[in-house]
């Protein structure tokens, strides 16, 4: 009996912190009339796709690790830990084959940006979502 009183306790450290998090909209211009799939988006934010389907150039916003909807971007649609993600960029900047996205330091500055230029895509907490941009994917 004991065991499964155990059992249960360690099921809801790990279940419960998942119902927490924020969910992760991903967004763009209202004008961009782009679909992405999670996969695109992380090509993008990796630097591997460097344009929207049709060729308009894409402009990855990140937000700075601090940031607990980094977290959740990075785990929910790039599949890498902030750890990870910190070291595939180093390797391609040695090696001179790219840079990683701008960092900004908030949602309000992720809206702010991408409100204002259709080349940039950015996510944010679901939550903050305005009338200026537009939601492409939440996760």
């Amino acid at each position: 009996m004991q065991f499964r009183k155990e059992l249960f306790s360690l099921l809801a450290l790990l279940v419960v912190p998942q119902l927490c998090f924020a969910e992760v909209a991903i967004i763009v211009h209202p004008s961009n009339d782009i679909s992405l799939t999670p996969d695109k988006v992380s090509r993008i934010f990796l630097g591997k796709d460097k344009s929207f389907p049709g060729g308009k150039k894409a402009v990855p916003i990140n937000q700075k690790d601090a940031q607990s909807v980094t977290k959740e971007f990075n785990q929910k649609v790039i599949g890498k830990s902030s750890s990870q993600i910190r070291a595939y960029w180093s390797k391609i900047v040695f090696t001179g084959k790219g840079s990683p996205p701008k960092e900004v330091t908030s949602d309000a500055e992720v809206l702010n940006l991408i409100s204002s230029d259709p080349n940039l895509i950015g996510y944010i907490d679901a939550s903050k979502v305005s009338g200026g941009v537009k939601v492409i994917g939440k996760y």
